[in-house]
């Protein structure tokens, strides 16, 4: 006997238990659908708000950035050069975010049919790999400045840079204001960009004080080597977490033996769960399929609409294809 979770079950004509069947399994259809359709709406909404503050953040950054090249040529400084350089990148790793949020709202078609809600993640990945390379173009300029160190002018680079702190301060707030970033890689990946560059503008202020105080043109490399470090961090850490998604790595707490311990100890009638397979859409989106063996007596469809209920609420994954089969025979066993 075999019992599978479609979306669509046809229902026999002239049969009556078939009948009845397909009701019930309609009803447990609509009711995921709808807790479904609901978690879907809410994550909406936040992919609306961060959309717009993912906006915001790029036109602050973007229209200082210019400013901060032209300061940076004219002061000789390294730190607010690396600081204009991470402000483009923010630019654009902003902007990139926005088009992930676009992309992933545009609805499913046969082609596609979990849409494009996976570009949230690429472009966080995207995001990770530029802080990454970015970070390592700002350690070869430092080296090369410390080989060879040259003037700066102090004064100018004071006032850019703080200039740039204070935009950077709002960019991060708008960006973070939301609470998004918890649950959104996507956001995260731009939030780090630009808590990197904030952290880029306080070395380069520090820097500039140094300078202006003990004429220590040094500084100027140092403090960019220790903003390097930290895009780096962030960078590997998005990539990491974005590339295991898109690799379809298994989602923390999500294993399959805590899934199958979890369903044999809380599920009347479950007998073995085999064949389990856990990945993900999207950081929020967790999907699972597995095989359930049925214990002698037991409902099939009572036992896959109650394994499906325990899938969402201990595990978090509404959407879950459970197949079920027949009870082991004495003799198997």
């Amino acid at each position: 006997m075999h019992d599978h979770d479609h979306d669509h079950d046809p229902c026999c004509p002239g049969d009556s238990s078939a009948h009845d069947h397909a009701h019930a399994h309609g009803l447990a259809h609509a009711h995921d659908h709808e807790g479904h359709a609901h978690h879907q709406h809410h994550a909406d909404m936040n992919s609306a708000d961060s959309r717009r503050r993912v906006v915001l953040a790029a036109l602050l950054t973007g229209g200082f950035m210019i400013a901060e090249v032209i300061g940076g040529i004219l002061s000789g400084s390294l730190a607010l050069m690396a600081d204009a350089a991470h402000m483009l990148t923010d630019t654009g790793s902003l902007m990139l975010a926005w088009l992930g949020y676009k992309l992933a709202a545009r609805p499913a078609d046969p082609g596609r049919s979990f849409g494009f809600g996976r570009m949230k993640v690429l472009a966080a990945f995207t995001n990770g790999v530029l802080l990454i390379l970015l970070a390592l173009w700002i350690v070869w300029e430092a080296v090369n400045r410390l080989l060879s160190p040259s003037p700066v002018l102090g004064e100018l680079m004071l006032g850019v840079a703080v200039l740039g702190l204070v935009v950077n301060i709002m960019a991060f707030a708008i960006l973070h204001g939301g609470g998004g970033h918890k649950h959104d890689l996507n956001l995260r990946g731009a939030l780090w960009h630009v808590a990197g560059d904030m952290l880029g503008s306080v070395a380069a202020i520090l820097a500039a004080v140094l300078i202006l105080w003990q004429g220590w043109y040094i500084a100027d490399p140092l403090l960019s080597i220790l903003v390097a470090g930290l895009a780096l961090y962030g960078g590997v850490r998005i990539a990491r977490e974005s590339g295991h998604i898109l690799i379809e790595g298994t989602p923390e707490g999500l294993e399959a033996p805590k899934i199958i311990a979890d369903l044999k100890a809380n599920v009347p009638g479950v007998a073995n769960v085999t064949h389990v397979h856990a990945w993900a859409l999207t950081e929020s989106r967790p999907l699972v399929t597995l095989e359930v063996t049925l214990a002698a007596g037991a409902s099939a469809e009572s036992v896959r609409r109650a394994v499906k209920e325990r899938l969402a609420h201990a595990f978090g994954a509404s959407h879950a294809t459970v197949e079920v089969i027949g009870e082991v025979s004495p003799a198997a066993a």
